[in-house]
């Protein structure tokens, strides 16, 4: 059942439309009801540590508490939503998500396409697949993989073509799903010129980058640089770690992210161990609200 805030929400949305397809407002104020660029950009939690040890029930009543509204569940921790589930856990799974606001936005897996042993690449493939009928039955949109490392003795141009087919084979699959491949920009594969030249080779359009925030594309010509050769192949999904963490320029990313007028999901990959997870993802969600409303400022 969705929260009383939730409600309102939707109420005083609706209500808006509503007056304004009434013709009681001037033009100037019904440009004013237009949303501002990054407003349907969504805050999220992916369970890689903060929630990796709550149950599926917690999770949500949590998520709920704090507001934040998409779970990007990552596999093999206690909310236990695997590929192994069966066809009646699996509806129970998304019928938990359709009572609650919050959104199942993917499994995260940890499948990746770098393998020099062509049975391990096939299993990683078939694997991919697997947790795309899971996000299908479940109610996500789509499944996060990763590319991974270069291998001594592998020429690197063999292990990014090798990549970049086993995406598209994975994509097609995908597409008929009506999911996502959302790549993490990840291991020595994730630097920022063969990710470009990954990612350049996958024809599916529905395989896309998840920003991952790495600190490689700080290096060069810098963060706005390497997001603009980028940001016309990016998925529905952006990982970021603790917002106020001065190693990284968040502020600057989210305003990328709002000056592109990004629609998905920022999902929380924290990896610290505060005393309180509540008071913790409350603080995420509130620096993630002043960030968003001074980028659009």
């Amino acid at each position: 059942m969705f929260s009383n805030d939730r409600r309102r929400f939707l109420q005083q949305s609706l209500a808006c439309g509503a007056v304004a397809a009434s013709g009681l407002l001037l033009p100037s104020s019904v440009a004013a009801l237009a949303e501002k660029p990054g407003a349907k950009m969504k805050l999220g939690l992916c369970t890689y540590l903060w929630g990796k040890d709550w149950d599926l029930p917690t999770l949500l009543a949590n998520c709920e508490k704090t507001q934040i509204y998409g779970l990007e569940l990552r596999t093999g921790h206690r909310h236990n939503v695997e590929p192994t589930l069966s066809k009646q856990q699996r509806a129970a799974v998304k019928k938990m998500f359709e009572n609650s606001p919050v959104v199942f936005v993917g499994p995260g897996s940890a499948e990746c396409f770098d393998h020099p042993d062509p049975e391990r690449l096939k299993a990683a493939i078939e694997k991919t697949k697997a947790f795309v009928k899971l996000s299908h039955d479940c109610g996500g949109s789509g499944v996060k993989v990763r590319p991974n490392d270069f291998h001594p003795g592998v020429p690197r141009e063999k292990t990014i073509a090798q990549i970049a087919r086993s995406l598209d084979e994975v994509g097609k699959f995908a597409a008929d799903y009506g999911q996502q491949i959302r790549l993490e920009i990840h291991g020595s594969c994730g630097a920022m010129e063969p990710i470009k030249q990954i990612i350049d080779q996958v024809r599916q359009k529905n395989v896309g980058l998840c920003w991952n925030c790495n600190g490689d594309e700080l290096l060069g010509k810098g963060l706005a640089y390497h997001f603009d050769r980028l940001k016309s192949r990016f998925a529905d999904t952006v990982h970021v770690r603790e917002l106020d963490d001065p190693k990284y320029p968040y502020a600057e990313l989210i305003k990328l992210f709002v000056g592109m007028n990004y629609s998905g999901w920022i999902l929380l990959e924290c990896r610290t161990t505060p005393a309180d997870y509540i008071a913790a993802l409350n603080h995420q969600r509130e620096l993630f609200e002043q960030m968003v409303a001074k980028a659009q400022s």
